[in-house]
């Protein structure tokens, strides 16, 4: 078992008026502290030092043991982050297993469970990786701003296309009136040509 901060035993324990022989004196509630703050499981807490998981509870509950019990929960909170920790670093990591062949091992690999890291994701970052409800979507939440601010850069680009869409038919359109001018100018010095010519023919004559 890992050590816990001194911290975490900052606390006061219950004193009995009349000990008995199986009293939980105030040295086994600051161990069971500990421990539980390192496990985060009561069970194992209460079997480190000799007692009853319902002789804790009981304890727990009584008069005057109100540090003791603020104490279990805040080990319990901590004793879930240090899991928390283990089996995030164990989603990430890996878990190495064997490949048997014939009843021997003849080699490793290594197993990475993307279930667990999501499942540790949303509970670290709901906002970000968890399930939203619609009824949560309002203004100000997370999910909510990040919804609009896409919707905002969508409309905007959107709107940027149309108008460049717009920008290029008028561009086209521009360079077929000029076209349809210069072939309409094109035409009328060919048709007067000739008439040029005739003129021409007649005078020396």
């Amino acid at each position: 078992m890992d050590l816990v901060e001194d911290a975490a035993l900052d606390f006061v324990p219950f004193v009995h008026v009349a000990p008995r022989r199986n009293s939980i004196t105030p040295e086994k509630q600051r161990r069971f502290i500990a421990t539980l703050a390192a496990t985060g499981i009561v069970s194992q807490a209460a079997l480190s030092i000799g007692a009853s998981v319902e002789a804790l509870y009981k304890l727990r509950h009584r008069s005057g043991a109100e540090g003791f019990a603020a104490a279990w929960d805040a080990a319990v909170e901590r004793g879930y982050s240090r899991l928390e920790d283990c089996a995030l670093e164990r989603a990430i990591a890996g878990e190495v297993r064997p490949v048997v062949s014939r009843g021997k091992v003849v080699a490793t690999w290594t197993h990475h469970n993307t279930g667990l890291l999501m499942f540790l994701l949303r509970g670290r970052r709901p906002e970000k990786y968890g399930a939203v409800k619609l009824a949560d979507l309002r203004e100000g939440h997370p999910v909510y701003e990040a919804l609009k601010a896409k919707w905002a850069a969508e409309r905007e680009a959107e709107d940027m296309a149309r108008t460049e869409e717009v920008r290029e038919s008028l561009h086209a359109r521009l360079l077929a009136m000029r076209d349809e001018v210069l072939a309409s100018r094109a035409l009328g010095q060919a048709q007067a040509l000739p008439q040029v010519q005739d003129d021409a023919s007649t005078g020396s004559a």
